[in-house]
């Protein structure tokens, strides 16, 4: 059986904690029958590592963390035909498989997309979990058509966040709203300025008032962080049928606020194509390479914001850490593994 190196864990622990992260040696897994085995090359975290990580604890063996990687495909399946060896690629895996935090990672191809060819390893990783959730909010929950919203407007909370950062590019790209972001400090507020927002309003103040200090009444709102604290003000300011798109997990929204003025509630979860197999679930291939022609055009940019150099217990710890901070602005980004 031939081994590679990973990181895994256990048991679910603070990340300061010596088991929290592991370095281990893991069999090199078998492919599906429409399956790639890519050598991860770069990665980057997202919020839903630290909250597995506290939340799941494997049956027996190592769980190992880890959606978003940018390597080059060593070996793909029988029935895999859109890749081929020695390609580069990037993706955000499937939640209910091994994570890409190793050395060789396999993956279906069809959530997987073509690596910009302008962009490092590094900064292609940063991009495909927080790409694909921007996406099917702005496109396959609101129904915005490329092109359209001209004349509405859409107010992204969290705006410095990973998925913040790139939802606010595609809006502005892609479509005709206008695109306002939520920032509490100077350098979250510059951020979202170089990301495409027209306009910045301060989360840490009560909303209502700033929107209308800028006479707009949002159509919609993604709501990217702290909904439930911030869902009482989105329900008193939004558009009569506007929307409402979450991704967070709040503990809790009496959703009969909503009833009122008519207003749609969506939420987004990347992974329910992956999980649950769907007849669509090649859309997110079909999504990621667009967005690297649109990298490639110089459209949008890379949302990696930071680089802790090659990917080994100690990086992926202060990653975490940062991640847990609540103060991450666009993506941590590490390399291969050491």
């Amino acid at each position: 059986m031939t081994m590679m190196k990973a990181i895994g864990y256990t048991r679910s622990r603070p990340i300061d904690a010596p088991e929290a992260l592991e370095a281990v040696e893991i069999p090199v897994p078998e492919l599906r029958p429409r399956d790639l085995l890519v050598e991860v090359q770069a990665v980057s975290v997202n919020p839903v590592d630290v909250k597995v990580r506290m939340r799941a604890e494997p049956e027996s063996g190592h769980k190992i963390l880890g959606f978003d990687a940018a390597g080059i495909v060593r070996a793909a399946g029988p029935e895999a035909t859109l890749f081929r060896p020695g390609d580069a690629v990037f993706y955000a895996g499937d939640v209910t498989r091994q994570g890409t935090n190793a050395a060789l990672h396999a993956v279906d191809e069809r959530i997987v997309g073509a690596k910009p060819a302008s962009l490092s390893m590094t900064d292609a990783a940063a991009l495909p979990l927080t790409a694909i959730t921007a996406w099917e909010l702005l496109f396959d929950s609101f129904r915005i058509p490329e092109g359209g919203g001209a004349g509405q407007s859409l107010l992204v909370i969290g705006g410095a966040g990973g998925v913040g950062s790139i939802l606010i590019q595609l809006a502005r790209q892609l479509t005709g709203l206008r695109v306002i972001a939520t920032a509490s400090r100077d350098e979250t507020r510059d951020w979202c300025r170089r990301m495409g927002a027209h306009d910045i309003v301060d989360h840490r103040a009560p909303l209502p008032a700033q929107l209308a200090a800028l006479g707009v009444q949002p159509d919609h709102v993604a709501a990217l962080t702290a909904t439930d604290r911030h869902f009482d003000a989105i329900v008193e300011m939004i558009r009569p049928r506007g929307q409402i798109g979450m991704i967070d997990d709040p503990q809790g929204l009496d959703i009969m606020k909503i009833k009122p003025k008519a207003l749609s509630f969506h939420i987004e979860f990347m992974f329910a194509r992956s999980m649950f197999r769907t007849a669509d679930m090649d859309a997110q291939h079909a999504l990621l390479d667009r967005v690297a022609a649109l990298v490639d055009a110089g459209r949008i940019v890379t949302t990696a914001n930071e680089t802790l150099g090659p990917l080994t217990v100690e990086s992926l710890r202060a990653a975490h850490r940062k991640q847990e901070s609540g103060r991450a602005i666009g993506k941590t980004v590490l390399g291969a593994i050491a």
